[in-house]
């Protein structure tokens, strides 16, 4: 169900939308194996903590963390980016000024797209940023298709954000 907003959203931006959460999704499942020690293939020993008690709330914290990143990009189509929900006390019903959600918007996207470019870097091992070693092959492209489909929220979130600026802010 959508919630109303002031202009009306176009379509794409209402499926980017819906779509980011589900990109992330693959690299949080991912991350999950390493809390508790499985390599996933990987080779290489990384500064990694050795209790479970570290490692567990550690990867879980950073998935979740994520998937909430993920579904805040929600704030950029929806009613609730526009207008502060009357359910919240003492502020509901306020309109929500644009720098409010463009601010963190623009730096999520500037973030999220140095990551895609390190992950280009890394991943084809240029400008002398070295790939992760892997066991095979195999572990080595189901790495590179869950980050790759985890970067993708940088360019995506970059459009969200101009959408919502351009029907936030211009005439």
């Amino acid at each position: 169900m959508t919630e109303t907003t002031m202009r009306p959203v176009p379509r794409w931006a209402e499926r980017v939308a819906r779509a980011i959460p589900l990109l992330m999704l693959p690299v949080c499942l991912w991350r999950l194996p390493f809390a508790f020690h499985f390599p996933m293939g990987l080779r290489d020993d990384g500064p990694f903590p050795d209790s479970l008690w570290l490692s567990v709330p550690y990867i879980f914290g950073l998935s979740i963390l994520s998937e909430l990143a993920a579904l805040s990009c929600f704030a950029l189509v929806r009613g609730w980016g526009e207008v502060v929900p009357q359910r919240v006390p003492l502020i509901g019903g306020r309109p929500v000024r644009p720098a409010v959600v463009l601010v963190p918007a623009v730096l999520a996207s500037l973030g999220a797209l140095a990551l895609l470019a390190d992950w280009v870097l890394g991943t084809f091992g240029l400008a002398g940023v070295a790939s992760p070693h892997f066991a095979n092959g195999w572990w080595a492209l189901l790495a590179a298709v869950t980050s790759g489909l985890f970067v993708l929220w940088g360019p995506l979130l970059a459009a969200l954000t101009w959408q919502y600026y351009a029907r936030r802010c211009r005439t």
